[in-house]
């Protein structure tokens, strides 16, 4: 065996050797340089309680345990009970998918969306809301029934908008965007009030809902009915003036009257050439200038000429002629005016009525109303306000600040 290796339990002999040489044994150079080395302690000895202990204790019972206990007093001997009053509803409306549907009077209903949802929100939590109820329900007195409750409470003292403040706290609105139905819930100290004032709340509801539907179906329908008031007092006028033309004229039916002036002339122009033949054989058949069946053919022809140079007259000339007779060119050429803007009215009336109706079909496919699928509620128990989630979370919330204030006393202690 090698003399520089050592058996195993003899490396074991020779640590302990050395070290109880170390230790036994004080160095004079040591012991000469100046005072000797304390020795440390291998084993730690128990704290002592120290002051800043007792101040963190006290500390933790003023900021934790003190506030707790004085939250559990409140909550079980002062905290009035709450009653929960649930309804729901949802805001529809028809469309109509095809011209199928309208004979069939098969329609597809759809779903709320989010700005209607948006705006009940709105609605039920504003003043005008609450004002609207408290013309039904005093809500002053409905909500200050605890003789002593500050903080679930309303104060009496409060105005108006410290009451639509609390009410926003009293009056929840859910909404189930996959489902799309609204759920109302309504907090008060006795369950008749609950109930009753979500009673309100869907009534009220249904009549906003009511109204944005008339408004929006008056402004599609607005520029409609103007077009169809329009083409109505033209067609008034048209056919007032139609009727004072015939008035005026003494005729119902010009055609027919011109008809009858136009056969008469035919019968005078006829006469004429027939006394123009009975002329010509006479004069034939050497007859005198003076005979007096000439003279009678000659005269006759002169009076149908005058006649027919009337009558012509009354077609070609402009204005009344001689004696008061009609002119038929010019009444035809009004008349005609006038029946022209009659038919002109007519299908302009016909075109705006057509449009209004099909402004009152979209209207009436977009219209919206409030459907409740759940009656407001009668609770029959208290679930509000939650004591035992209530003093935890407030256990909690007063246990994080002091371990805040702790971490940060020694925070600033190391420091120092």
């Amino acid at each position: 065996m090698d003399q520089g290796v050592l058996p195993k339990s003899g490396v074991h002999e020779f640590i302990f050797k050395r070290t109880s040489k170390i230790t036994k044994a004080p160095s004079k150079q040591s012991a000469s340089a100046g005072p000797a080395v304390k020795r440390v302690p291998l084993g730690a000895t128990a704290a002592r309680p120290r002051k800043r202990h007792g101040w963190i204790l006290f500390s933790f019972v003023l900021v934790v345990l003190v506030p707790l206990a004085l939250t559990l007093l409140y909550l079980c001997f002062i905290t009035s009970d709450q009653y929960v009053s649930k309804t729901g509803f949802a805001v529809r409306s028809e469309e109509l998918s095809s011209a199928a549907d309208l004979l069939g009077s098969l329609s597809s209903v759809s779903g709320t969306s989010s700005t209607d949802t948006d705006i009940l929100n709105e609605f039920i939590h504003s003043q005008d809301m609450v004002e609207r109820i408290m013309s039904k329900v005093d809500l002053v007195d409905v909500y200050t029934q605890p003789a002593f409750d500050p903080v679930f409470a309303f104060q009496p003292s409060g105005d108006i908008e410290d009451l639509v403040t609390y009410w926003q706290r009293m009056v929840e609105l859910h909404y189930d965007q996959g489902t799309a139905l609204i759920e109302l819930r309504v907090h008060a100290f006795r369950p008749e009030d609950a109930q009753t004032i979500a009673k309100h709340i869907v009534e009220e509801s249904s009549l906003l809902i009511n109204r944005l539907s008339a408004t929006a179906r008056n402004n599609n329908t607005r520029y409609a009915q103007i077009d169809l008031d329009i083409a109505l007092k033209r067609l008034r006028d048209a056919r007032e003036s139609l009727t004072k033309f015939r008035s005026k004229n003494q005729t119902i039916n010009l055609e027919a009257a011109m008809q009858g002036q136009i056969g008469i002339l035919n019968s005078l122009e006829e006469q004429l050439a027939i006394s123009k033949v009975n002329l010509n054989l006479l004069l034939q058949d050497g007859l005198a200038e003076d005979d007096r069946r000439i003279t009678s053919e000659r005269r006759r022809i002169e009076v149908i000429g005058d006649l027919i140079k009337i009558e012509r007259l009354q077609f070609g000339s402009v204005g009344e002629n001689e004696g008061g007779t009609l002119n038929f060119s010019r009444l035809a050429g009004e008349f005609e005016r006038l029946t022209v803007d009659l038919e002109y009215a007519q299908q302009t009336y016909l075109k705006a009525q057509a449009g209004l109706d099909t402004a009152l079909a979209e209207a009436d496919r977009q219209s919206r109303y409030l459907t409740p699928y759940t009656q407001p509620s009668l609770p029959q128990s208290s679930r509000y306000p939650n004591r035992a989630i209530f003093s935890l979370v407030t256990g909690f919330f007063l246990l994080l600040i002091w371990c805040i204030g702790v971490l940060i006393y020694y925070s600033v202690r190391d420091r120092r």
